[in-house]
């Protein structure tokens, strides 16, 4: 089920949700921007169904015909672009899926509801021509547009759309999310929390990952043991990564993670403010060998092999180039 109390964190933009249904005053376009996996979905999903529900109290009822249409994925009045090309949203699907639709009255609710996922990709007569809806809407049209990047969009679409910015989620509500929604540990919740930076669906695929256990053991035998390494085994570990190459990012972002912790107790000594805490004695020797400049270092070479990947640099010489890093402080 969607509604308001199911989303983790996001507490000021579910209040002027929350405010602007109960005092009627509702936008015709409101823009959602976040990473992949923040949330925006969800939101969407929840503003739409309290948006439609017949209680209208500020949240969805969870128990009238238009909220069980939502939650079994058929109400009629609410409904998902869908382009063919994966790449482009085009002019034509706007026309067709909203323009023109938008011009027939709702079926059955208050409103017609229209979520555009991935609007960076309208190309810019798409996006012209969602303006013009957009500035002459009909009383019960929204449009919703979920982006991660909001600099794709036109700026006369932007000035005429309520925009949400969605932030990173605290750690522990992420944790406390994952061990009693998932069942997950608490060693592997800390770390998957950790890792995905605030994200809570990055979180949930990690802590979802068959290969969890696989990652997390490569990992951490690479950072306790890189220093210690001869050149030809840093090329191992460079054919071992390239097995990962899809789930790089998340191999880097661990190890992130674990450096992040060393530096921690360097500086604090406390190990409560770590993430990897069963590897207290590993990290509390990593850190009396290591330098601030050092680690410091270290943190910018993961973030630079992240750019490189992003920019598909060779995944081999990327890696090795962070690894040496990694071996040198």
């Amino acid at each position: 089920m969607s509604s308001f109390k199911n989303v983790i964190g996001h507490e000021q933009i579910i209040r002027h949700m929350s405010a602007a249904l109960k005092n009627k005053k509702i936008s015709h376009a409101y823009i959602f921007e976040g990473p992949n996996g923040s949330g925006k979905n969800l939101l969407a999903k929840a503003f739409a169904k309290a948006l439609e529900c017949e209680a209208g109290y500020g949240d969805s009822c969870d128990m009238c015909r238009s909220c069980h249409q939502m939650d079994t994925g058929n109400q009629p009045d609410v409904k998902w672009l869908i382009h063919e090309k994966p790449a482009t949203i085009s002019v034509d699907d706007v026309r067709t899926q909203i323009n023109a639709d938008m011009a027939i009255k709702p079926y059955s609710s208050r409103y017609k509801i229209y979520i555009v996922d991935e609007a960076e990709k309208m190309n810019e007569q798409a996006q012209n021509a969602l303006l013009k809806t957009i500035e002459e809407p009909p009383e019960y049209g929204i449009i919703m547009l979920l982006t991660n990047n909001m600099e794709a969009m036109l700026p006369t679409i932007l000035s005429r759309c309520i925009a949400f910015h969605l932030k990173p989620v605290d750690n522990y509500k992420i944790v406390e999310f994952l061990e009693k929604e998932y069942g997950v540990p608490d060693y592997k919740a800390r770390i998957c929390a950790a890792f995905s930076q605030g994200v809570v669906g990055k979180a949930i695929a990690m802590a979802s990952s068959e290969d969890f256990n696989d990652l997390q053991y490569h990992v951490l035998s690479i950072v306790k043991n890189i220093h210690e390494m001869d050149i030809y085994e840093v090329v191992e570990v460079v054919k071992r990564l390239s097995t990962y190459k899809t789930d790089i990012n998340d191999v880097i972002d661990m190890m992130m993670v674990w450096y992040r912790d060393v530096l921690i107790l360097k500086v604090t000594k406390d190990a409560n403010a770590i993430v990897y805490k069963d590897e207290y004695r590993a990290l509390m020797e990593q850190a009396k060998r290591s330098s601030y400049e050092g680690l410091n270092d270290i943190i910018q070479a993961l973030e630079k092999a992240k750019a490189r990947l992003a920019v598909n640099v060779n995944f081999e010489v990327a890696i090795e180039m962070m690894l040496l890093a990694m071996k040198e402080n």
